[in-house]
């Protein structure tokens, strides 16, 4: 079968897919991913075929603004839905909707006769164990946290309203909403696979059918792969380092960030890594050493610790290698994921972004590198992630659709 994963956002929302194509290449499928262009060579090297989609501009000025936020987000989903249906145009018996490019890739299905699948990254359907992922983490009671769910949801359907008339305008079908769409979907009992690990969001009770909880699909790693010699020097130097870095977020604040890092670590008595991503992370020292992009999945076990901004994808890592974090969540989904890493006991309360400083930061990571608490629970749940056998239900979702 020829399928199409379809995947738009930062780069934990694209490296996932590429793990997931390569397990379905392996069984025999032919797989292209629809991403942005900066993520090419990481669907490249997996051995997949790459189809290219619009980029997420990135925010300017007043991010806080939730009117502008919407604008923004309303004119690059408009602009995705017509590179959607342009990678969709070349071809395929199968979609793969990402959270991002399943409120679009249903009208293309609806035009098309093309089965689609949701292969999501977060909870998103309403339930009443938690509150929606992306409005913060108090739980409103049962029913408090299943009207917020479906208060997320409408609001979701807002951003894609031009985008989705827009597109089905283009596709010569009839007029429909968004939010109607998406009711269709859940009558129908779309199936959804969520690639997210049952030890950090149990499936809720309460979730319709079709909606099931595989296990987390990690970014696809070249057998060959190997950490920088600069990298593989300084780990082999001294006792085990924490790394600190911030992934995509937290453009602009480099300095700062870098500054609050190295003075936490040698506060704390720690030597350190300083992962640059977005943000431009760097220092010196013969105590600290500043590297790029590397596989999680080779550095992570030989860390001390590990703080991050709670991204799904590296909230993961640090679980599957069994280390400890300290969670400093900025936006979106991210304090939901640190308040799952504390309620495992894997780490300490998150600091909130706004809230860092070297201080509170080297109270953190002296607390969790003394206490092996954190380093149990955290071995604990990773024990528990590697019994799961995500590829053989993604492999058995896809032919139970196709026959």
């Amino acid at each position: 079968m020829r399928i199409l994963i379809a995947a738009a956002g930062s780069r934990g929302d694209a490296a996932p897919y590429t793990g997931l194509g390569a397990e379905l290449k392996q069984a025999g499928h032919d797989v292209a991913v629809a991403t942005t262009d900066a993520f090419a060579p990481l669907v490249r090297n997996a051995g997949l075929e790459f189809r290219n989609l619009p980029a997420h501009p990135r925010a300017h000025g007043d991010t806080t603004d939730r009117r502008d936020l919407m604008r923004t987000a309303a004119a690059f989903v408009t602009e995705l839905g017509q590179g959607f249906a342009d990678a969709v145009a070349e071809g395929t018996d199968l979609l793969l909707l990402s959270t991002t490019t399943a409120p679009l890739g249903w009208h293309v299905s609806e035009a098309t006769g093309i089965p689609g699948l949701g292969a999501y990254l977060q909870p998103t359907a309403p339930t009443g164990d938690f509150p929606p992922v992306v409005m913060g983490t108090r739980s409103l009671g049962r029913l408090g946290n299943r009207t917020a769910g479906r208060f997320a949801l409408r609001m979701a359907d807002r951003v894609y309203g031009r985008a989705v008339a827009d597109l089905r305008r283009r596709l010569d079908l009839p007029a429909l909403t968004a939010s109607a769409m998406r009711r269709r979907q859940e009558r129908a009992g779309w199936p959804v696979l969520h690639g997210f690990s049952t030890a950090l969001v149990p499936r809720p009770s309460d979730w319709r059918s079709g909606l099931d909880v595989v296990g987390t699909w990690w970014p696809s790693l070249d057998p060959a792969a190997r950490l920088p010699v600069e990298l593989e020097d300084f780990l082999r130097a001294g006792p085990r380092p924490v790394l600190i870095g911030f992934g995509s977020m937290a453009g602009g604040e480099g300095e700062r960030l870098s500054d609050i890092a190295v003075r936490a670590l040698r506060r704390a008595g720690l030597r350190g890594i300083l992962q640059s991503g977005s943000a431009g992370l760097a220092a010196d020292g013969d105590d600290v050493l500043t590297i790029g992009d590397v596989p999680h999945e080779l550095l992570f076990p030989r860390l001390a610790a590990v703080v991050h901004h709670a991204g799904a994808g590296t909230t993961a890592a640090a679980l599957r290698a069994g280390v400890p974090a300290v969670a400093v969540p900025v936006t979106a989904d991210q304090p939901f994921w640190a308040a799952r890493l504390a309620a495992l006991g894997a780490a300490p309360a998150p600091i909130p972004f706004t809230s860092l400083t070297a201080e509170r930061l080297a109270h953190a990571l002296g607390h969790i590198t003394r206490q092996q608490t954190y380093a149990r629970a955290a071995a604990t749940v990773a024990q528990r992630m590697a019994t799961e056998d995500v590829a053989g239900q993604a492999l058995k979702a896809v032919q139970l659709l196709t026959g």
